[in-house]
């Protein structure tokens, strides 16, 4: 049954969407594998043979550095008969990867190297029979990977929400993310829908009412509009507040690219599907969702310092620890809300409000994708 709204008032998705295991598989196939999709912060696997497994939609995706310097990313399957490859999600091969089933060896370029009784077998080509390869890029000092066959524009589809954002593609350079380091990762395990999280992000409706910390150092936040989603728009300070941190006390050095226009405000991005990138003077807080059911996502949140921050122990509790209420309340909302989303009062959705009204753009950007 059609319900006519006032012009005030959108409707969201309907409830079965959050809760629907046949479109969380659909959503696996049409987003996650088709899409660029953050994987690993680059610098974690600093040295030939370091690697990390993740999990990309419905498949296990190995990410390794090989012994030319440069990172690749395979299927973590062996070709064999199917085992997968790398049990653990991380570690170091010393010279190569080997199957624990059937001894398999691949190097770390991906060709089979090795297997029992291979030499008898001169008709297997070594680079076929390799592991399977997953195109990958790096940007901002994260590996992304994407599974489709023929990827979209990394250009228009990842660079290209920051330009939207900030205007053009060149401010996010400010930041130098790719030169900072890991201050701190907090990994969160957030019983809820990955589209409530992102939905969360895009607004600010409820900013007054669950982010008190927030609200004082962005007061501007505290009106309930969305105003850093205005193209190359910040949100400003607070006065009294001498830096992005839980009480307002100073922050930590400025780093180095960013300028006075960009000081003491706030800048948020979204990259669909799975990325949050905030953007203060002196650290980047980014997050990178992995959505493992539909009703289950695990969040990896990175606060990233300059190398002089990290490496002189300095303390950056206070800032980590504005931005870990704001992660720890979003995400009490977002489970307050996944289990309504079964309910039959929810069999229609909810409605969107003025202040709201642009997360209309995801559901439909999503609703066009999973029609595809």
């Amino acid at each position: 049954m059609t319900v006519s709204l006032p012009p005030s008032l959108l409707a969201t998705l309907p409830g079965h969407y959050y809760t629907d295991p046949s479109i969380f598989t659909l959503e696996q196939e049409r987003v996650f594998e088709s899409m660029w999709f953050a994987v690993v912060r680059s610098a974690d696997l600093a040295t030939p043979g370091k690697f990390e497994t993740v999990e990309v939609g419905r498949e296990s995706v190995l990410i390794v550095r090989g012994r030319d310097g440069a990172l690749r990313a395979f299927l973590n399957v062996c070709r064999h008969r199917g085992a997968k490859l790398c049990v653990e999600p991380s570690g170091e091969a010393k010279r190569s990867l080997q199957c624990p089933y059937h001894a398999w060896t691949y190097g770390l370029d991906g060709k089979l190297i090795a297997a029992p009784n291979l030499t008898k077998m001169p008709d297997i080509d070594r680079v076929e029979y390799g592991l399977v390869p997953v195109h990958l890029k790096e940007w901002l000092g994260y590996a992304w990977v994407c599974l489709a066959d023929t990827p979209p524009s990394f250009e228009d589809t990842v660079i290209g929400a920051a330009r939207d954002r900030l205007g053009d593609t060149e401010m996010i350079n400010h930041w130098e993310v790719d030169e900072l380091d890991v201050g701190r990762r907090i990994v969160y395990d957030v019983k809820a829908n990955w589209k409530l999280i992102i939905e969360n992000f895009m607004e600010c409706y409820h900013c007054a009412t669950i982010h008190p910390e927030l609200t004082e150092v962005l007061p501007e936040f505290a009106d309930g509009y969305a105003a850093q989603y205005y193209v190359g728009h910040g949100a400003k300070f607070a006065d009294e507040a001498q830096g992005f941190t839980v009480d307002g006390r100073e922050g930590l050095d400025r780093i180095g690219g960013v300028g006075e226009d960009e000081d003491r405000k706030y800048y948020a991005i979204t990259v669909n599907p799975q990325v949050f990138i905030n953007l203060v003077p002196d650290h980047v807080i980014f997050h990178r969702m992995f959505p493992a059911a539909a009703d289950r996502t695990i969040v990896v949140c990175d606060w990233l310092y300059t190398k002089q921050v990290v490496a002189s122990g300095r303390d950056v509790s206070h800032s980590v620890e504005l931005f870990h209420r704001v992660n720890q309340q979003d995400f009490d909302a977002c489970e307050r809300c996944q289990p309504a989303m079964s309910s039959r009062a929810y069999a229609r959705g909810g409605v969107l409000v003025p202040s709201e009204h642009h997360i209309a753009a995801f559901h439909e950007w999503l609703t066009g994708r999973l029609a595809r």
